[in-house]
């Protein structure tokens, strides 16, 4: 399989989860939008890849420090969930 088509794979896979993250926050678990943003940066980012769009550097490592951030909120919330 050639890299171009694993890297549409994987914007399929990360859109994917995204969109059951946001199925499960709707559920009574806001906490797993926080999920849906980090793997829709991921989507962003993988796009801009295959599409190859222009984007400062600087503005995909902002991206990917809240996308780190989100998933730690979501985390803990299972977290919390579970305690």
């Amino acid at each position: 399989m050639g890299s171009q088509m694993l890297l549409m794979v994987s914007i399929a896979l990360e859109a994917a989860v995204a969109l059951m993250a946001i199925l499960a926050a709707r559920k009574g678990r806001p906490h797993i939008y926080c999920l849906a943003f980090t793997f829709g940066v991921y989507v962003l980012y993988d796009t801009a890849r295959f599409l190859g769009w222009n984007v400062e550097h600087r503005i995909l490592s902002l991206l990917f420090l809240l996308a780190s951030l989100s998933a730690l909120v979501a985390v803990w919330g299972l977290y919390e969930e579970r305690a």
